[in-house]
């Protein structure tokens, strides 16, 4: 099991990335996957093995806007984890952040 966070987009003269960004994002969503999008990155839970063709094929849609594409990838790559870890990882730190507000004697 795997997280992994991605940023693709065309390398272009234009400002607007949005439409080839959209198509990316659009390829993660129908892959089934967990997935959720920022503003920065596309979050996407796996194997590596399911995970890699999804990232691949959202580069490569992205790639037909431009003649360079920029690609940035960051995995925490956990054998044997529970799926769920998009969630369940953010929940963690939530609950670090009550308790540390509960201590603090904020409400």
């Amino acid at each position: 099991m795997a997280l992994f966070a991605f940023s693709v987009a065309p390398m272009t003269g234009g400002e607007s990335v949005s439409a080839a960004v959209a198509e990316a994002v659009r390829i993660v969503r129908e892959s089934g996957l967990p997935n959720r999008t920022t503003a920065m990155f596309t979050e996407i839970e796996g194997d590596w093995d399911e995970v890699m063709p999804v990232i691949r094929a959202a580069t490569d849609a992205v790639s037909a806007a431009g003649h360079r594409t920029s690609l940035v990838i960051k995995a925490d790559i956990r054998p044997g984890a529970a799926p769920g870890q998009i969630d369940s990882k953010i929940a963690r730190v939530e609950e670090h952040l009550a308790a540390d507000d509960e201590q603090r004697g904020h409400s």
